[in-house]
């Protein structure tokens, strides 16, 4: 028997209703196996995919994204490699972090978090998926962007098309299409408004973006076009995800939701085990540039890796208990969680470490620190079980939540 015959299939129905038990499986019969599918060798232990998203470049790239964001997103930072790969990090960064994040963005966070809570505070019921996780990062991005947050409905179309393409492990051919139709839709909408901005720059981040220079590179509208569709894309999805994720861990806690409630500080510590437990992305891909040994046999050159973050992130070889979600586990380190040297998988490490990680904790911190404010009580609607859905991106669809409704 194959090793792929031993574990479900990453395809497979039984797989997408609860991935966890064949990540097991995979870790101890199948670290690496082909799959013939998708065409690429699968990979599910911490020790490995932490060596694959560290690798600089010598045996791991990212050439993968040529045909797998590059039809939706157009040519990004995440393909980029040596000093072309810095020089364009160096260039979009210090938005995402230091004073610009916390003089000019953490506002915009904090106002857009409010005036969702607003539209529901006083009514005692809510999905936290659809009346805010889904709506939260996406109008965020577009205000420090600049943009219409009337286009709301446009914006969220358009990032689920884009995931769904990225996700598109069986080649839906009307999957792709729409993927494809996307980034159209999204450049004829962008490039007019990147070209207005260039001529009359305001305090916005599309401004930034259009002013930044580095070692006398500036970069392109298309280059802007590419990285605003990323963000709204990724920074949407993910932070989307982790919301909802946050809260289903800790409505099915309640003893870990009292203490984060009690003292808001352990909300950084219940973003970083969420992340751990129910990472929002559960596979990344890469490529191999030279042949590569790795638990279970050899990778060879020029194939498709994809890392299982959702198996690595539970390995019982990193872990205690890896299953279970616990806020107050010793073996992850919060100070870190949110950084390059973090020890979850979750934002990828090294070079391609997630540029927006510091956006998305302060997102997290403030929107979960409001929604605790405006729903001290808050609870599961009765006989609701939170049950993740996705394969490529995964969290909770619904979450329907009762409180008491705050009169002041």
């Amino acid at each position: 028997m194959s090793a792929a015959q031993q574990v479900p299939d990453i395809l497979s129905p039984e797989f997408a209703k609860d991935p966890y038990p064949a990540y097991r499986a995979m870790r101890e019969k199948a670290p690496l196996f082909w799959h013939e599918a998708t065409q690429s060798w699968v990979v599910s232990r911490y020790e490995d995919v932490e060596r694959v998203f560290k690798d600089k470049g010598s045996q791991f790239t990212t050439d993968n994204y040529d045909w797998q964001i590059e039809p939706v997103h157009g040519k990004t930072i995440l393909q980029l490699s040596g000093r072309e790969h810095a020089v364009r990090r160096a260039l979009v960064a210090p938005a995402f972090r230091g004073s610009d994040l916390q003089e000019k963005f953490l506002p915009v966070i904090e106002r857009n978090s409010r005036e969702l809570i607003d539209t529901f505070r006083h009514t005692g019921a809510v999905d936290l998926v659809e009346g805010y996780a889904t709506r939260f990062p996406v109008n965020v991005i577009a205000d420090m962007l600049g943009l219409d947050k009337a286009d709301h409905a446009r914006f969220h179309g358009w990032y689920t098309t884009v995931i769904a393409f990225l996700g598109n492990l069986a080649g839906d051919p009307e999957v792709a299409a729409a993927g494809e139709r996307t980034r159209v839709e999204f450049a004829e909408y962008m490039i007019p408004i990147i070209q207005e901005r260039r001529e009359h720059l305001g305090d916005d981040l599309l401004s930034t973006l259009c002013a930044a220079e580095v070692d006398g590179v500036r970069m392109s509208d298309e280059d802007i076009k590419a990285f605003c569709s990323l963000l709204l894309a990724a920074g949407g999805e993910t932070t989307d995800k982790a919301i909802a994720s946050i809260f289903a861990n800790l409505l099915t806690h309640p003893e870990q939701l009292d203490a984060v409630r009690q003292d808001r500080t352990l909300i950084a510590r219940a973003f970083a085990e969420t992340l751990r437990h129910t990472p929002p992305v559960h596979m990344i891909m890469r490529q191999s540039a030279t042949d590569v040994e790795l638990s279970g046999g050899t990778v060879p050159a020029g194939a498709t890796v994809t890392c299982l973050i959702g198996s690595a992130n539970r390995d019982e070889r990193r872990y205690r208990e890896p299953d279970r979600f616990d806020i107050f586990r010793d073996d992850l380190t919060t100070t870190t969680a949110f950084s390059a040297a973090a020890d979850h998988l979750s934002f990828a490490l090294g070079r391609h470490f997630c540029v927006g990680a510091l956006l998305a904790k302060a997102e997290v911190e403030i929107g979960v620190g409001q929604l605790l404010d405006a729903m001290p009580d808050v609870r599961l609607a009765e006989s609701f079980d939170p049950v993740e859905q996705g394969v490529f991106t995964r969290g909770p669809q619904s979450l329907p939540v009762r409180f008491t409704p705050v009169t002041a």
